[in-house]
């Protein structure tokens, strides 16, 4: 099982920008970002394949965050700009699918994100 740990969330003005990062433990694998908003299912954000040669966004964050990873730091990492109030969420890393889309295996605890408006 791979560890996860999340970092870099906060508080941020709509307009304004955050970088989460993940820690994992070890190995080289997909991965992805999730996130969930209180009262709401969890919903896909980003995911990165095993090299950071693939990937692929949901549709409300395209052009506004970017996914990448630096494997030697065994670190992956989601650049959020332009945030919105509707991004405001819990984010979790995840680790470990066959299809970027998923199922994930491992997880992480998470980190907030709030944007106001």
């Amino acid at each position: 099982q791979v560890q996860l740990v999340e970092s870099g969330g906060g508080l941020v003005q709509a307009g304004g920008s955050l970088r989460l990062s993940c820690a994992a433990s070890g190995g080289t694998f997909n991965m992805a970002w999730f996130r969930q908003a209180p009262g709401k299912e969890r919903e896909f954000v980003a995911a990165i394949n095993w090299s950071g040669g693939d990937t692929y966004y949901a549709d409300s964050v395209k052009g506004r965050f970017t996914i990448s990873r630096h494997n030697a730091k065994n670190t992956l990492y989601l650049q959020m700009n332009r945030l919105k109030p509707e991004d405001t969420a819990v984010y979790r890393c995840a680790a470990q699918a066959l299809k970027l889309t998923g199922p994930y295996r491992d997880w992480g605890q998470g980190t907030q994100v709030t944007v106001s408006s």
